[in-house]
């Protein structure tokens, strides 16, 4: 039996390190930069962004003229039948008519009540709104990424700390076959030995399932191949020190959600202008150049050749008097949009100020649990080995190693848990701070 848990130890462990040697090492700057490049939501977001300042310009906010050429041509031609007397032969003619035109116009609205410089900075408002939600879902994803990198990290611990009690267990399982052999051990103990080590062997091959799952929750959002073949590092990074005054003090000025809605209300304020400028005088000015020739072949032999030219300069003025309530009605709206900007504003500062102080409650608090579990995990190893030996020596039953293996277990398991949940508070601290 011990022969055969060691040839089925020493496949699982051989394939798991092929396959980690086949595999490229990815740091978490890599993951981050390819990211970058690659990932999809932030290449949307870069393109929405990109369409918002796209159509920041003067000539869509209406400051610039309309220009425009025309041209225009017929031709017609048709066969008069007649005859002088009622005793004269019929004599066919075929006169014909051709005309060509063409103009150049010019529309430019000179005054619209200011409306165009309005719409203006509104444009240029929406194209720092894109900015930002850019920003913001960059932040957004580079936190999943963080995320599910280190999610592959912390099941990797998983694993090796499955693979060390696996050692513990076997040695347990050695102290009981080498006891039971001898008369000293019961058999149940040597049973129940076996029963453990199979269970770690069986944790051990589904961790390593739960590790497969992850890297490929990590390439999706990534842009790679679900079978990507790369690696991870062995270790949760843990020195962020965050100031708490400091995050307090900067929060409604480094929050991409705050500074989104925000500049959302300064949106609907400028709408709430536009709306008000409508109710003001218009004035266009419009110019054009006209050109015409008619060629008319009325008399058989005869053309008659007409040609025009002439330059047109006017203006107009439109002012509201009375459109059935539609500019009325166009203002109470967005007063409404202004005040539900408003209201979404100040209801997201109260959510992201909630959210920093949670997320700093969070990780003050797995501060003090990672402390205390580093402790715990020693002492339950020390506990272990120390059972170990007392079971070698007879002075421990089979039921008090088992406990101390699963103590370690659990320890092990509570450790890689609590720096997970320190790291992912950190990242949750730096996305709030557009940090990350």
């Amino acid at each position: 039996m011990l022969l055969e848990m060691k040839k089925l130890l020493f496949i699982i462990f051989v394939f798991g390190f092929s396959l980690v040697q086949a595999q490229t090492m990815l740091t978490i700057d890599e993951a981050i930069q390819i990211a970058l490049e690659k990932n999809y939501d932030i290449s949307i977001a870069r393109n929405e962004g990109l369409i918002a300042r796209t159509n920041n310009t003067t000539g869509n906010a209406g400051m610039l003229p309309n220009i425009g050429f025309n041209a225009n041509g017929s031709l017609a031609s048709k066969s008069v039948r007649s005859r002088p007397n009622d005793t004269s032969p019929f004599t066919y003619t075929s006169p014909d008519y051709s005309s060509l035109g063409a103009n150049v116009s010019l529309d430019w609205t000179l005054f619209d009540g200011g409306k165009m410089f309005i719409a203006k900075n509104r444009l240029s408002e929406i194209q720092a709104l894109g900015e930002i939600n850019y920003r913001n879902q960059v932040l957004k994803t580079l936190s999943e990424v963080v995320s599910a990198y280190y999610n592959v990290v912390k099941q990797k611990q998983q694993l090796t700390s499955i693979e060390q009690t696996i050692k513990y267990n076997q040695e347990r399982l050695k102290i009981a076959q080498t006891g039971y052999n001898a008369g000293a051990k019961k058999k149940t103990d040597l049973l129940q030995a076996k029963i453990d080590l199979n269970v770690n062997l069986e944790n051990a091959i589904n961790q390593q399932t739960l590790i497969l799952v992850a890297k490929r929750e990590l390439a999706v959002l990534l842009a790679l191949e679900s079978d990507s073949l790369f690696e991870v590092i062995d270790s949760i990074a843990l020195d962020y020190v965050p100031d708490r005054n400091k995050l307090q003090q900067m929060l409604f000025s480094k929050n991409t959600d705050i500074l989104a809605f925000e500049k959302k209300l300064e949106i609907e304020q400028l709408v709430l202008k536009e709306s008000n400028r409508s109710q003001l005088p218009r004035i266009d000015f419009n110019a054009g150049y006209f050109y015409s020739k008619a060629v008319n072949s009325e008399n058989a032999g005869t053309n008659v050749t007409t040609h025009s030219m002439w330059p047109q300069v006017g203006w107009s003025m439109n002012i509201p008097i009375f459109q059935s309530g539609d500019l009325r009605r166009q203002v109470a709206l967005s007063k409404i949009g202004v005040e539900l900007a408003r209201y979404n504003f100040e209801n997201v500062k109260l959510g992201v100020n909630a959210e920093l102080k949670n997320a700093l409650t969070t990780f003050e608090n797995q501060q003090k649990l990672l402390v205390i579990e580093h402790e715990n995990y020693e002492l339950a190893k020390e506990n272990m080995e120390i059972s170990l030996q007392r079971m070698r020596l007879g002075e421990a039953t089979s039921l008090e190693v088992r406990i101390a293996q699963e103590d370690f277990e659990q320890s092990a398991t509570r450790l890689t848990n609590f720096q997970y949940n320190l790291k992912m508070a950190e990242t949750k601290l730096k996305q709030l701070m557009g940090d990350l």
